[in-house]
């Protein structure tokens, strides 16, 4: 099974342009199965940075627990 940051808050801040579930773009998601276990990783890396940023929610409790 692929790893993924998905907290099923499927919606996407225009402004921003990331999912306010996840904190992904629309590219990297529409992208996630096809890139490699690396790539992925270093997104998920990012995510937490990427969120803070942009004043968003923590994934980790958007979503399903």
């Amino acid at each position: 099974m692929i790893k993924s940051p998905c907290v099923d808050v499927c919606r996407m801040s225009l402004p921003l342009g990331v999912c306010v579930g996840c904190g992904r773009t629309l590219e990297e998601i529409a992208r996630w199965s096809a890139l490699t276990d690396a790539e992925r990783d270093a997104v998920m890396a990012e995510l937490p940075r990427r969120r803070e940023a942009l004043g968003l929610p923590d994934g980790a409790s958007a979503g399903k627990d």
